[in-house]
């Protein structure tokens, strides 16, 4: 199957809600932990990986 290519305001989308969600995560937590961190930084792997995967094979 083939997989199709996201653009670049798809990928600029994508890392706004990113950004929102962090932005959510921190501000009502009550305080920042080990947890907290794990989740930021997981979860920007799961989204930047792929988009700089698929920016980097776009011809």
């Amino acid at each position: 199957m083939a997989r199709r290519k996201i653009s670049k305001s798809q990928a600029v989308c994508i890392i706004l809600l990113w950004g929102v969600l962090c932005y959510m995560l921190l501000a009502y937590s009550e305080k920042i932990t080990f947890n907290v961190l794990f989740a930021l930084v997981s979860s920007a792997i799961i989204v930047f990986v792929p988009l700089y995967k698929n920016m980097r094979n776009k011809d």
